[in-house]
């Protein structure tokens, strides 16, 4: 498979050296790469992918989009980010009723992508240490698109990890930024048990 990996960061250098070892053909693009052997420009790393993973910084994520030149209309698009809300003076504060949720606001600025969460849980840190190691680390997935699920169920589980489906794009305020999944380091055995609770709570 072709991927485009949107960000150059911690996340997307891991996820672009494990799925190039599990066989796929990567690419990396940043906002502010020179092209060259090791990064493209975001417009052709979109272009390059037919599943692409977005994961630029959130401050960025929308002059990123606007530099894909609408490249991904109609591809799986894994995001990756996670939303910063605006802080009390410590810094503190969970989205409230009234926010969107980020792939809810990157579905309004790109809304012909076929969007899907994935990746956004748990830091580069935690995903080496339990890379491919049992039990296996539960990767919680949230999309309306059927390709995309597909997408991302295969990539996850290419390199080690396991795919669970946590519904549409409307609860992936579960894992985002405030959400009861977020920063969580989950089995996948356990994985059903901590969703029904979680989606327990938030009704």
């Amino acid at each position: 498979m072709r991927i485009g990996i949107i960000g150059a960061g911690e996340l997307g250098g891991s996820l672009a050296e494990w799925w190039t070892q599990a066989g796929h053909d990567v690419v990396v693009g940043s906002p502010d790469a020179v092209p060259g052997p090791e990064t493209v420009t975001v417009t052709d790393a979109a272009s390059f992918g037919d599943v692409v993973l977005f994961a630029p910084d959130w401050a960025a994520a929308h002059t990123t989009l606007d530099a894909t030149a609408r490249a991904l209309t109609g591809k799986p698009v894994l995001d990756a980010t996670n939303p910063v809300f605006p802080g009390d003076r410590a810094g503190h504060r969970r989205p409230g009723p009234d926010d969107l949720s980020g792939i809810e606001t990157l579905t309004a600025w790109a809304p012909d992508a076929h969007w899907v969460k994935a990746f956004n849980t748990c830091p580069p840190s935690v995903l080496r240490r339990r890379r491919g190691r049992d039990p296996l680390l539960a990767e919680f997935i949230c999309t309306d698109h059927r390709d995309a699920r597909a997408a991302a169920t295969r990539l996850i589980q290419d390199i080690g990890f396991a795919p669970f489906f946590a519904g549409g794009a409307s609860n992936a305020c579960l894992t985002e930024t405030g959400g009861p999944l977020q920063l969580r380091e989950i089995d996948v055995a356990d994985a059903t048990a901590v969703f029904a609770q979680v989606v327990g709570v938030a009704r």
